[in-house]
């Protein structure tokens, strides 16, 4: 089967690279940028992790290169770069090409299936992925990776990603799972990018451990209000859980500020600040970590330098 990855990040880097090393696929990803396409067709991609090393060459392809229509287009970008995303893929999309997101955030399915046409199919990860350089990739760490809901597509991918070697579960209320992974960002993302403190550190101190919680009490509220079912009993606990789990993982928020990217704050704190105001309510906490990060990514090149 034909792979396209939309995105060339740590998760597009991993999931490009497995396929194509692991369950023998035909794999191609795209890339906006002209510059590091070319640097990764000539470089290949090397993934490093706690199963060792290996190398493999994927071809990048710019939007312009792209000529034919794939089986699955799976889309890694940031969620800033959703609706751009979907304008790059659209010529290619195909009544048989199945297209699902695994990106960070809410909204993503929407916007992909209003730009596209069709339907969308969605799903998290919890694998473990930092990007060290352009085409080289650490695998922090392994985890279970949710699709939906069920289709024929969807099993055909969920039998190629679990002989790439990810733990993969189909269910049909992926929403469910998507508003999981969210309070779960919500409570780990915004705090490592203002502390700059790997996950496991946020239960360790007494300040950072209280802020999680009152930010993830605002988003359960939210969640609640909505009528939403999550994937788990306690979003506090489990929250602590994936902090202890990935102690020494950058978060990828935190990975953003140090290499003065944007971030997807938007996309996770921004988005329990929004559906608040839908309902009425109140989310100051959540709104706080917000407006920080965001004055930070407007500010890389103004900082008060270390001496």
């Amino acid at each position: 089967m034909k792979f396209l990855i939309v995105g060339p990040g740590a998760m597009g880097l991993l999931f490009s690279a497995r396929l194509k090393k692991m369950a023998e696929q035909e794999v191609f990803i795209l890339d906006y940028k002209k510059e590091r396409a070319e640097y990764l067709n000539k470089n290949g991609i090397r993934v490093e992790g706690i199963k060792g090393k290996f190398y493999v060459q994927v071809p990048v392809l710019t939007k312009e290169e792209v000529d034919f229509c794939p089986d699955f287009i799976m889309i890694f970008v940031k969620s800033y770069s959703t609706k751009q995303a979907a304008q790059d893929i659209k010529k290619i999309v195909s009544a048989n090409t199945s297209v699902i997101t695994l990106q960070n955030g809410i909204g993503n399915i929407e916007i992909l299936e209003e730009e596209l046409n069709k339907k969308v199919y969605g799903g998290v990860t919890a694998e473990g992925a930092t990007l060290l350089a352009t085409g080289h990739v650490r695998h922090a760490g392994y985890g279970k990776t949710i699709i939906g809901p069920s289709s024929e597509g969807m099993i055909k991918l969920a039998e190629v990603l679990s002989k790439a070697g990810f733990d993969t579960e189909m269910k049909d209320n992926i929403q469910s799972f998507i508003w999981g992974k969210l309070l779960i960002n919500v409570g780990i993302n915004a705090i490592t990018a203002l502390t700059r403190l790997k996950n496991g550190m946020l239960i360790e101190i007494d300040e950072t451990k209280s802020l999680m919680k009152e930010c993830l009490k605002e988003a359960i509220e939210v969640v609640n209000k909505k009528g939403i079912s999550l994937p788990y009993k306690d979003p506090i606990k489990e929250t602590e859980k994936v902090c202890e789990r990935t102690a020494e993982n950058v978060s990828s928020m935190l990975q953003d500020v140090l290499s003065n990217r944007l971030t997807e704050i938007d996309s996770i704190n921004g988005a329990i600040v929004r559906e608040a105001e839908k309902l009425g309510i109140k989310a100051p906490i959540n709104q706080t970590l917000t407006y920080l990060v965001r004055t930070i990514q407007k500010t890389y090149q103004k900082r008060v330098s270390e001496k």
